[in-house]
């Protein structure tokens, strides 16, 4: 499901009722087009994120942890400005839009009352939020500023008067009459999804099919049915996550017409819960596509120039093959140089290395017999030459591949806060250059992440290749455990016993695989050893090591598994 007026107009309530009479506590903007406000009610402080996100546009209470930026960027100090310490009056839904106004009142530079609104505009691409003056209807900032030339409706810019988006000739669904409601309905040729949105305001195309579905049930009870399902939606809220073979959706309530395809549904608490779940992935793995594309460009461009320099390393070795039959060319146009031509471009002896078979030779008409010869002896001298270094060429070649694909499959897995390690890891190994050459205060070293088996077993889990070198090769003691997805990009997993439970093993196999490429695989083969049998080879890459005398078990690993091992 969308964020659709519906689900805007069922949040709205729920924030109200939560928030309303809070005090703004503090600002972030983790990202380009999110904020955070944290709101203080009744000794309890509650993250508040408004998103413009033009893929993940919403609002809503989230636990989601969020790293800040160093330096804040300017729109942010334009709400800290006038909204911390300020008190939130209200927050509404603009008729049944996706549109909220949370109206703030807070003390100028006077000391004198002047109410701020935050308005906050969920349309996809066109999603914003932006600070106005309530008396003056001016802007005083936006998140993304929209000039005439990118909108000539209205503009986004500080100074610029505040014209809100155009209204569409539609029906609220919640304020119109059953008069109103049966007359729209009644006009309608066939009830569908589709057609309901060309006549009331704020139904997404999932709503108004269950809302379609519902009606086409009993047809002559349109009235009934549409109170029945408004009543459920705003006096029995119950927020619901559903997976199909296809699709994902969060819905207000369970949704039947969903209910013939799904796979698995969930119910949360809030609404804000809801999407918590919902977006925990999605939106991490959106905000990583952006802050990491520089990275993950790099590695790809990386990737295929090692990948064009194996396949000329490999044709030359494969050339190496006919390096014999390059000198036999070359003796032959030597002994027979009386019998080659001048100005030919092949000519044919009688070959005595293959019982005076006859041999075509092929020649460059600009050089003399003589010349022709050298030329062969010359190939066949590089060739013999390449054989002895491109070997170790194609070795060196695949051993950056692999080590290029095992941080792409960190990138895929990281969280933004990972990415730093991720790069600080690329500078290190020479593929990115170091931003300043000044001399930088010593940084902590990051730490990999732990967590605990059911039996209270400390695992360790190295989040790139330079956590995974110091967490096998100096951290863990050689009577720990390693693990790791057998022949697949990952992370090193360290037990913390010499002799851990069954059970331990298989969470920290699960571990392993959930933290690796195969992710979203089932029976994802996981190698354990003792870590004594563990060496690195010297030159070798980060996270490359050599082991032996391993297990390997087979384990599907799931979030939710991964969850509970964070959480004790």
């Amino acid at each position: 499901m969308s964020f659709d007026g519906i689900f805007t107009h069922l949040m709205v309530e729920e924030l109200a009722n939560q928030l309303q009479n809070g005090r703004v506590h503090k600002i972030q903007q983790p990202y380009d087009h999110e904020i955070v406000l944290i709101v203080r009610v009744q000794r309890q402080n509650h993250k508040l994120l408004l998103s413009a996100n033009s893929n993940y546009a919403r609002i809503q209470l989230t636990n989601m942890r969020y790293d800040n930026p160093t330096t804040p960027p300017n729109f942010v100090m334009m709400l800290r400005k006038y909204l911390e310490g300020a008190i939130l009056q209200s927050i509404e839904q603009v008729a049944n839009d996706r549109i909220i106004h949370l109206t703030f009142s807070h003390r100028d530079e006077l000391g004198d009352l002047e109410n701020i609104v935050l308005v906050v505009e969920l349309m996809g691409r066109h999603s914003t939020i932006l600070l106005l003056n309530q008396e003056t209807g001016k802007i005083l900032d936006a998140v993304k500023h929209i000039g005439l030339s990118q909108n000539t409706y209205r503009t986004l810019l500080p100074g610029a008067t505040y014209i809100a988006p155009p209204k569409q000739e539609v029906l609220n669904p919640f304020t119109a009459d059953d008069t109103q409601i049966f007359d729209r309905l009644s006009t309608l040729e066939e009830v569908t999804g589709k057609a309901l949105q060309t006549q009331f305001q704020g139904l997404g195309r999932d709503t108004a099919d269950e809302l379609a579905f519902r009606l086409n049930e009993k047809p002559n009870e349109k009235i009934a049915v549409w109170s029945d399902f408004f009543t459920a939606l705003t006096q029995h809220t119950q927020p619901t996550y559903t997976k199909t073979e296809k699709r994902e959706f969060f819905t207000p309530i369970v949704y039947h017409h969903l209910e013939q395809q799904q796979i698995e549904h969930d119910t949360y608490p809030s609404l804000s819960q809801l999407l918590d779940s919902f977006y925990i992935e999605k939106a991490e793995r959106d905000r990583v596509k952006q802050q990491g594309n520089f990275l993950i460009k790099r590695v790809e461009n990386e990737i295929k120039r090692n990948q064009t320099k194996l396949k000329k390393r490999e044709k030359t070795l494969a050339d190496s093959k006919n390096a014999e039959e390059f000198r036999q060319k070359g003796e032959l146009l030597t002994t027979f140089m009386n019998q080659v031509p001048r100005g030919k471009d092949q000519v044919e002896l009688a070959n005595y290395y293959n019982e005076n078979q006859p041999l075509k030779i092929s020649l460059d008409p600009a050089l003399s017999p003589s010349q022709n010869a050298q030329k062969y002896f010359q190939r066949y001298q590089k060739l013999r030459n390449a054989v002895k270094v491109v070997g170790q060429q194609i070795k060196d070649a695949k051993d950056e591949l692999a080590y290029l694909e095992s941080v792409m499959a960190q990138i895929e897995l990281a969280s933004p806060s990972d990415l730093k390690l991720i790069r600080e890891e690329l500078t290190t190994q020479g593929y990115i250059k170091s931003p300043s050459k000044k001399k930088k205060k010593q940084e902590k070293k990051s730490q990999p992440e732990h967590f605990l088996a059911s039996d209270g077993t400390p695992i360790l889990v190295g989040k790139n290749n330079l956590q995974n070198d110091r967490l096998t090769m100096k951290s863990a003691k050689k009577t720990d455990h390693w693990l790791h997805a057998k022949d697949i990009p990952g992370s090193h997993v360290i037990i913390r016993s010499a002799d851990p439970a069954e059970e331990t093993v298989i969470e920290a196999a699960k571990l392993a695989a959930y933290f690796s490429k195969y992710r979203f695989s089932s029976s994802v083969p996981v190698d354990m050893v003792q870590v004594k049998h563990i060496r690195k080879p010297n030159g070798a890459k980060p996270g490359f090591v050599i082991y032996e005398n391993q297990n390997t078990y087979f384990v599907t690993p799931s979030k939710a598994d991964i969850d509970q091992l964070k959480k004790e």
